[in-house]
């Protein structure tokens, strides 16, 4: 029974996690640098889609799944 939801558990738990880093409320593991690549810098703002999107698709997944 717990086996069928630990791929959506993963997700949530992800989710849960970007969207902490996205809107500041845990930090990124190795903030960016000065010299280091735009994209670095710019990844918390898009987890602050990205992690409320895993979220719901995680919750749909774990609902619509069967048991």
């Amino acid at each position: 029974m717990i086996a069928a939801y630990i791929d959506e558990f993963i997700m949530f738990c992800a989710g849960l996690w970007m969207s902490g880093v996205g809107y500041g409320f845990l930090p990124m593991p190795n903030p960016p640098q000065a010299g280091q690549q735009a994209w670095l810098a710019r990844l918390p703002s898009y987890f602050k889609w990205m992690g409320p999107l895993l979220l719901i698709i995680s919750i749909v997944l774990a609902v619509a799944s069967p048991t």
